[in-house]
């Protein structure tokens, strides 16, 4: 038996417990009980939470008895952990029957008034925990016998030998790569790569040689698809008008698109309340909040999986929607906080060199103080944000805006119209050479960002040039037609 007796004071238990009550439904390394105390199948939750908190990357799994699992309730518990199964201890029955060693701990703890009882459980290190010579896992709510899961044990066996799969330490599916649009995605943003180091210097390869995750997905053909799909309605059983494949290119280049898509659905309103002589215009959705957003959803999916994030916009809302839970050692309100642990701190070094982020933890609290907590939605594997549409009634709308219900239809003709429309009014225009304050005034555009986006992929296309090319930063720079 091994009994580890943890140093902390009752405060930090009491913190765990707040944090787990953060979380809108159980996750898999943890779960609320009442008032049961079947002893055989406590050591089979210990089994349980200590493989699933291995496979998801925490340090400890949990049972909290005394909290109501549906309403999140502190009901406080009569459970004690000092009763004796058939005169021996509770403790050492459950040790005993454990395979390997485990650490693993009851605190009893005054919550809110109520007594309650945290159990503290290791996670497994080199090899499953077993109970009774049985191996447990967690999947969804459900407690399940391991070996009837072969993938899962299989996956959870390559963790515990390797640790967790990140995009750095996974070979990449495709090893037949090639990062032309990266490199122009980099003199984009005034930056030169060398063509002799850059895979070493980016991380793009595993100790073998071969290309890893993060590799594939910078190439010119990430081989992942990511979907911007239009409803008609407030649901998938509506209409769709279109899907709009973004993926299956450089990530950075998916990335600059699902931007560019907000923008151009962002419809703007003129609002005629209270007007006297100028009329505002009131946008669709906070256009900072969806910026931040979708960096994140990019930033933070887990593309370990294999799966992309989506966006779905609808009659009423737009998500986005990542997959993959917190990370570990973040918590809900940390999340909230802006307390920055990345999913994927490889990509995010090099978002933070291209200065498309900047690690410093402001998205999500600029999110929320433009909406509120409430649009995040913490799923099993995925979590979603939902951006609610500041639809102007009829009578509020001045005459040149488009009615509630014609803005869903007209949104996938003006991706097409306006994207086409700029790129000819810039092909036009740059047949004398002209600079990027130039081209973003003639446009009647704020921000550069936006005349970028359509600039470099011209570039790349051959149908616009730079002028002072092996210089793609100097202020002198201007952009010229290739006839």
């Amino acid at each position: 038996m091994k009994d580890i007796v943890m140093v902390r004071s009752v405060g930090k238990f009491e913190k765990i417990v707040r944090d787990l009550l953060e979380y809108p439904h159980e996750q898999e390394w943890f779960e609320f009980k009442q008032d049961w105390d079947e002893p055989n199948g406590i050591g089979e939750y210990i089994s349980a939470l200590s493989n699933a908190a291995a496979f998801h990357g925490h340090e400890f799994g949990y049972v909290v008895w005394g909290i109501d699992n549906q309403t999140h309730k502190v009901t406080g518990t009569s459970f004690s952990p000092d009763k004796d199964v058939r005169h021996e201890p509770l403790q050492h029955y459950l040790a005993r029957q454990l395979t390997p060693d485990t650490a693993f701990a009851f605190h009893k703890i005054n919550f809110s008034g109520r007594q309650i009882v945290l159990l503290e459980i290791a996670a497994a290190k080199s090899v499953p925990v077993s109970f009774a010579n049985v191996r447990y896992f967690r999947i969804g709510s459900s407690k399940v016998v391991l070996t009837r899961f072969p993938e899962r044990e299989s996956e959870l066996f390559q963790i515990l030998r390797n640790g967790q799969p990140t995009l750095s330490n996974t070979e990449a599916p495709k090893q037949d790569l090639s990062f032309e649009k990266l490199f122009v995605y980099y003199v984009s943003r005034g930056i030169s790569l060398n063509r002799r180091t850059f895979k070493k210097n980016l991380g793009f390869l595993l100790p073998s040689g071969k290309y890893n995750l993060l590799g594939q997905l910078l190439s010119d053909n990430s081989g992942l698809s990511i979907r911007f799909a239009i409803f008609s309605g407030k649901d998938k059983t509506s209409t769709m008008y279109s899907v709009r494949e973004i993926g299956n290119t450089c990530l950075l280049y998916s990335l600059d698109k699902a931007l560019e898509l907000g923008e151009i659905l962002n419809v703007p309103q003129a609002d005629e309340r209270n007007r006297v002589v100028e009329r505002k215009e009131i946008p669709l959705f906070n256009a900072d909040a969806y910026r931040e957003a979708v960096i994140n959803a990019f930033v933070h999916n887990r593309w370990t999986d294999y799966n992309s994030p989506m966006f779905c916009v609808y009659s009423d809302r737009l998500e986005i929607i990542s997959h993959g839970a917190l990370p570990p050692r973040q918590t809900v309100q940390g999340f909230f906080d802006g307390i920055s642990i990345p999913v994927n701190r490889e990509l995010s070094d090099v978002f933070l060199q291209l200065h498309i982020s900047e690690r410093t933890g402001r998205g999500v609290p600029k999110i929320i103080g433009a909406y509120d907590k409430g649009i995040y939605r913490f799923g099993e594997n995925t979590i979603s944000l939902v951006l609610p549409f500041e639809k102007l009634k009829t009578g509020e709308l001045s005459r040149q805006s488009p009615a509630d219900g014609q803005v869903d239809a007209q949104v996938d003709a003006q991706v097409d119209a306006q994207v086409d429309l700029r790129t000819f009014q810039i092909l036009k225009y740059c047949a004398l050479p002209k600079s990027m304050r130039e081209i973003t005034a003639f446009l009647h555009l704020k921000d550069r960002r936006t005349v970028k986006r359509i600039i470099f992929p011209l570039i790349k296309r051959g149908q616009l040039a730079m002028t002072i090319p092996d210089k793609p930063n100097s202020r002198f720079q201007k952009y010229i037609t290739i006839k």
